[in-house]
């Protein structure tokens, strides 16, 4: 493990710092940002930065790791490999383990398990118990115990007078409950979008009309009861007008997208390969240019990778009885970076922005804070087999020649210096 550090001419992404936009040498030692400056001299573990950029380390707010339970799609060992990989000092971890937490035992043997990894983990606690929707889980409990914030998963809440009472609790100590927007008597058991491609290939489609009508409830909900709420994963342009909408008439909403839904589309489903089954799922090229639109304007406030391991049994099967999911955290970079983003919307929609919705202090690149970094370009590599750090590999990006590199990850006193 590197202790210390010199990175040589590297150009800084940060826009909470005075070297934002600067080329410089950043020497790191013990976990600290020592110096920074031009033509320093380390005698040391040096590390050429020229044409790559330096950026408080990633965040992602939507990652599911198996353990405890479910250790065979993803451990916390593979998956901190995985998002060091990625660039990722931060994560939070969706409660879709087994058992769910839903209590404060199950909170604190997370945060618990994770101590003195380089990789920050922030377990989301449970919004009902067992994520069956129907009573409130201890959510209090749970914010004591370290739950950064609430959620049921990729169970969205059926029950609009639960996500109403859940909404007025989690407002009494300023907690943040998340919704992901679908209805369910709506999208039934259809597993891809209602369109003409789900139509082509004879398949029963969920339609925009699932999510949108979800969004609008818990937007109504938010205003009734002058909480706030975040929106894990939209996906299609009426929920961007929405929210748009919500934010302009002063309503407590944020709301990230899910990475590939920045570059796929429902065309993708055509072979019935089941790597591009995922849920909300693919939608149609005008919701992916409304999605990036929504990005750019600042409607959508973040990025995450939707990160879901699932074991080979799961994915190699027909298209409908295959399990949802993507593997993400090593993908977000190159695919933002494929979806037309600059260096420095990358930096706020996976570096600031995550940690700002959760209430986490933003690293910042000066000297005597704490190297909480990452450092990267948009240099080509080929992710397959042997690069791909995860237990699973259910994904389409596999064996494909990607550009977006991370060549450093730092964060917790601890340096990862990539290959």
């Amino acid at each position: 493990m590197i202790e210390s550090i010199l990175i040589k001419s590297c150009k800084v992404i940060d826009p909470n710092s005075r070297h934002n936009q600067k080329v410089v040498d950043v020497l790191i030692e013990n976990g600290t940002i020592k110096k920074i400056g031009g033509n320093l001299v380390f005698s040391g573990e040096t590390i050429n930065g020229s044409g790559k950029y330096l950026s408080p380390g990633f965040f992602d707010m939507n990652v599911s790791f198996g353990e405890p339970g479910l250790e065979t799609k993803e451990d916390f060992e593979t998956g901190s490999k995985t998002a060091i990989a990625g660039g990722f000092t931060g994560l939070a971890i969706m409660p879709h383990n087994l058992p769910t937490t839903d209590s404060k035992s199950q909170v604190e043997f997370l945060i618990n398990k994770a101590n003195g990894n380089l990789v920050d983990i922030y377990p989301y606690g449970c919004l009902s118990q067992k994520r069956e929707g129907k009573d409130l889980a201890e959510l209090f409990d749970m914010k004591n115990s370290g739950a950064i914030a609430f959620t049921d998963g990729d169970k969205p809440i059926q029950d609009a007078g639960l996500m109403e009472r859940a909404l007025l609790y989690a407002k009494g100590f300023d907690a943040l409950v998340l919704s992901y927007p679908e209805d369910g008597s709506i999208a039934g058991k259809a597993k891809m979008n209602e369109g003409a491609m789900s139509t082509l290939l004879g398949m029963k489609g969920i339609p925009s009309l699932a999510e949108e009508l979800m969004v609008v409830r818990d937007l109504y909900l938010t205003e009734y009861t002058e909480s706030k709420v975040h929106f894990s994963t939209i996906s299609t342009a009426h929920s961007v007008e929405l929210i748009k909408a919500a934010k302009k008439k002063g309503i407590k909403v944020t709301c990230d997208v899910a990475v590939h839904h920045l570059v796929l589309t429902d065309e993708a489903v055509k072979d019935f390969d089941s790597n591009y089954k995922v849920k909300p799922p693919l939608r149609t090229l005008k919701d992916v240019k409304a999605l990036i639109k929504g990005l750019k304007e600042g409607v959508i406030d973040a990025v995450v990778s939707q990160h879901t391991p699932q074991e080979i049994e799961f994915k190699e099967v027909e298209f409908e009885i295959a399990k949802y999911g993507i593997l993400g955290l090593q993908t977000v970079l190159p695919i933002m970076l494929k979806a037309g983003f600059t260096v420095e919307e990358v930096v706020e929609k996976l570096s600031i922005k995550p940690r700002e919705i959760l209430g986490l202090q933003i690293p910042k690149i000066e000297e005597e804070q704490k190297a909480n970094l990452v450092l990267f370009n948009e240099e080509e590599w080929l992710y397959n087999q042997d690069t791909n750090f995860s237990k699973s590999a259910n994904t389409p990006f596999l064996n494909k020649h990607l550009k977006g590199k991370i060549w450093l990850t730092c964060n917790n006193d601890q340096i990862i210096v990539s290959n």
